[in-house]
């Protein structure tokens, strides 16, 4: 009897599994192995795409739009404390400022001129340009007030019928005074230098603006060079979302009319 032969009525031997299992078992873990990879693919790429983003957005809010946080009542009821406005930055290359405009501006150069800056290290500043992406911000110099006149523009108030003019028109302003304000407690009758407007807050009672600069740089008055730009919508919260339009009253056809005859020695 042979050493390699299987005695009679016994079952041989089984070999190891055939070609095509081991082939079925492999197909099987590849699946497993590709969702692996991808999962770790996806973690390497997270820090880059936040990176990329965070890069985007203060190109964006740099050169485009940004977010402002309304952090006072001065501009009741149109804008409330706390609301958000996504203000326009191109704009103003693109057209003139108009009357009636809601603008956000720099006032380091006119109402807060003279006054120390608080110093900042390579850290603050950092911090202080991730929250301007959100809206937040710490510099007590911005402001945001709405655009009553222009360049070589005559505001008067109050004229004999207790309302605010401009150019001898008078502004109708139900539309965005604050209900229970007077146009102003305040008299005042200037001519806007050129290069200057003449802004003020809706919530006029409590507003601090033009109004009550007389000793700054420009009469009370701010630069056109200093504004930010044009804070055309609330996006926050919800229930105030709504574009910031001019009201009509600054549409009048006399306004414009009126300034090119009396600022016209000031191109216009």
């Amino acid at each position: 009897m042979s050493d390699h032969g299987a005695a009679p009525g016994e079952q041989p031997e089984e070999g190891p599994p055939d070609g095509p299992r081991d082939e079925e078992a492999r197909d099987e873990e590849k699946p497993q192995a590709k969702d692996g990879k991808r999962h770790r693919s996806f973690w390497r790429e997270l820090p880059v795409l936040i990176v990329a983003a965070l890069v985007l957005a203060f190109l964006v809010k740099t050169f485009a739009f940004q977010a402002f946080v309304i952090p006072t009542g001065s501009m009741q009821n149109t804008l409330a404390i706390g609301d958000r406005v996504l203000v326009n930055k191109i704009v103003y290359h693109l057209r003139s400022i108009h009357r009636g405009d809601i603008v956000v501006f720099d006032g380091s150069t006119s109402w807060d001129a003279g006054q120390p800056r608080p110093s900042q290290n390579l850290f603050s500043k950092a911090v202080s340009e991730f929250e301007g992406l959100f809206g937040v911000s710490a510099d007590n110099s911005v402001y945001i007030k709405r655009v009553i006149g222009l360049p070589g523009d005559h505001v008067q108030c109050c004229n004999a019928g207790g309302q605010l003019a401009v150019n001898g028109v008078t502004l109708s302003e139900g539309d965005y005074l604050y209900p229970g304000n007077t146009p102003s407690d305040q008299q005042f009758n200037i001519t806007v230098p050129a290069g200057q407007l003449w802004v003020m807050g809706d919530h006029r009672a409590i507003s601090d603006d033009s109004r009550g600069h007389p000793g700054s740089p420009g009469g009370g008055s701010i630069p056109e060079s200093s504004v930010i730009g044009r804070a055309f919508v609330i996006v926050w919260p919800p229930g105030q979302w709504g574009f910031l339009n001019i009201p009509a009253t600054f549409e009048q056809p006399a306004l414009s009319a009126l300034r090119l005859v009396t600022g016209s020695d000031l191109g216009g």
